[in-house]
């Protein structure tokens, strides 16, 4: 598989010599482990003076370090005095109290140490709680357009969209060439993911109601929802689950990292709203393998890949809310916020209005921005910066 140098390298390379655990965190096989291998690389070819000591327990050659007693005394017996020690540690959770080990080393200050592992153990939410020093979470999420470009050296954002759009960003079905075996590797992701990580892990039963709703949320991308909409939706359809049990399973899904849930902001009270939420999936490329692109909502697609890129950006997002309508996105970053809408064609005069109506609505002076498929270069209409959404995702 062909390795590029992804963004989420250089913020690693910053952070060397801080006294956190570095955790790496996101949904299986978007390239935690390749950025870990990369990270090493530059560390090797960078500090001369750097003793490495890394332990990737998927590979059968550390399966003797599975008793966490061991692993630590593995670890300390290969510190180096007088180098610059650092511990990578690959796919941690499968060693049995393994935040043991990390607590102690990182109380005796040895090494510089990283770590991944299954989604089920280390959450941002339960990080606090493993490890009793300071962590700093990597988030990671699949490719970007921009990194899709540069693997795929494509060099025109707008007319190279529609294959972004239809591969996604999972770099491991690049290796794939037939279009149904890209989509088997995605199912067998997903699979992991529901089996593996939440069924498994979380004592779940009813494999069948995670399953329907994990189809529920892929279906209603973009959709304000409510988990009493939820129960509603299974009551039409003769299936009882409780409030309590597919809230449960709704969060599961999205400590998985498959989903994201974003709440809603009401722009003019300046407050935040306990009331339904919005569920964007990790990569639209999974509800195309499970459920098929048959009565696609392309707008509501494009929206979606508009959430996950400002996540990625390291932005807060929110459905803003004005005079009863929806804003797609209030994103911020410290001082910064941003309003975004997102459409599919606005080639249409209605269209076009529905779309900037809220925007001019809006009387503050931060940024404005309708992202769209114009297959045209930005424009500006009384302020609103006007994107096709490969340009925009590209920037």
């Amino acid at each position: 598989m062909r390795i590029i140098e992804r963004n989420y390298l250089q913020e690693l390379i910053e952070d060397i010599g801080t006294p956190d655990i570095k955790v790496i965190t996101g949904i299986r096989r978007s390239g935690k482990s390749e950025l870990l291998e990369s990270f090493i690389q530059y560390i090797s070819s960078h500090n001369r003076n750097a003793n490495i000591v890394h332990i990737n327990f998927s590979l059968i050659d550390f399966e003797s370090l599975l008793d966490y007693h061991k692993l630590n005394t593995y670890i300390e017996d290969h510190y180096v005095k007088d180098k610059e020690n650092f511990l990578f540690i690959d796919e941690i959770q499968m060693c049995h109290k393994f935040e043991s080990v990390i607590n102690s080393l990182h109380s005796k200050q040895l090494f510089d140490i990283y770590v991944t592992g299954s989604n089920a153990f280390l959450l941002s939410s339960n990080l606090a709680t493993l490890f009793t020093g300071r962590t700093l979470e990597l988030h990671i999420y699949p490719f970007s357009y921009k990194e899709f470009m540069k693997y795929f050296e494509l060099d025109d954002a707008i007319n190279s969209f529609d294959k972004y759009f239809t591969i996604g960003g999972m770099p491991g079905s690049y290796l794939y060439k037939n279009d149904n075996t890209q989509i088997e590797y995605i199912k067998g992701i997903y699979e992991t993911i529901i089996t593996r990580d939440l069924i498994m892990r979380k004592g779940i039963r009813n494999k069948n109601l995670l399953l329907q709703i994990s189809n529920f949320l892929m279906d209603n991308i973009s959709n304000l929802t409510s988990i009493n909409n939820i129960v509603k939706y299974f009551l039409s359809h003769n299936e009882k689950a409780s409030n309590k049990t597919i809230s449960s399973q709704v969060k599961y899904l999205c400590e998985s990292y498959l989903f994201y849930e974003v709440k809603r902001y009401d722009i003019r009270g300046r407050k935040y709203l306990a009331t339904d939420s919005k569920y964007y999936l990790v990569d639209p490329i999974f509800k195309y393998a499970i459920l098929g692109k048959k009565d696609l909502n392309y707008g509501r697609v494009y929206e979606n890949m508009v959430a996950i890129e400002l996540l990625r950006r390291g932005y807060e997002i929110y459905v803003g809310i004005l005079y009863k309508k929806e804003i797609d996105f209030v994103a911020i970053k410290r001082d910064e916020k941003i309003y975004i809408q997102v459409a599919d064609d606005i080639s249409s005069i209605e269209t076009f209005n529905r779309e900037v109506d809220p925007l001019l609505k809006i009387k503050d002076a931060y940024p404005k921005l309708l992202i769209a498929r114009t297959k045209h270069s930005e424009t500006i209409y009384e302020g609103i910066h006007i994107y096709d959404i490969g340009e925009w995702l590209a920037k």
